[in-house]
């Protein structure tokens, strides 16, 4: 594991982030009343993941490009989820931006919005053959994937109730 800026961690950044940001704008409807009942241990792991896998994508010289080798397809395969990750935000923002949509599959990925990035990583991870930031993606994962899979079984639950 080597120190130093790298320019494909700013890029997944770049892409996890600009999204987030327009959704802050374009929140699905009922999203506040879901926050609220959010269970903490998943936050906390949430919130510790985001943290170090922004900083260790950014610190580490390991995930920039390197002359073409077998483990060049990581990195390939994870900026192909990250391209999804972006079609997911675009078939999100064209929608009703209710809490199915946000919850939505992609290709037969459950909570696309949350898993594909989480993935991403991951495979970033791989590529750069940095452990330290495939254990601090595993914390993101079990937290936020959590967190909006307990949302989307709550959001589904109140559709079940509301149909009655």
């Amino acid at each position: 594991m080597q120190f130093g800026f790298s320019y494909v961690g700013l890029i997944f950044l770049v892409m996890l982030m600009v999204p987030n940001l327009i959704w802050t704008k374009h929140q699905p409807k009922d999203y506040e009343k879901y926050v609220k009942n959010e269970n903490k241990l998943l936050l906390a792991l949430e919130r510790i993941g985001e943290v170090l896998v922004s900083a260790l994508a950014l610190v580490f010289a390991d995930f920039n490009w390197r002359p073409w080798t077998a483990w060049s397809w990581w990195l390939i395969a994870a900026f192909g989820l990250m391209l999804l990750y972006e079609l997911f935000w675009l078939r999100y923002f064209r929608s009703e931006k209710t809490m199915r949509d946000f919850y939505s599959s992609l290709l037969g990925i459950p909570v696309a919005g949350a898993t594909l990035p989480v993935l991403a990583f991951l495979l970033l991870a791989i590529y750069g053959k940095n452990p330290i930031l495939g254990a601090a993606v595993v914390v993101l994962g079990v937290g936020h994937i959590g967190i909006h899979w307990m949302h989307k079984k709550e959001a589904e639950l109140q559709c079940g109730q509301s149909a009655r």
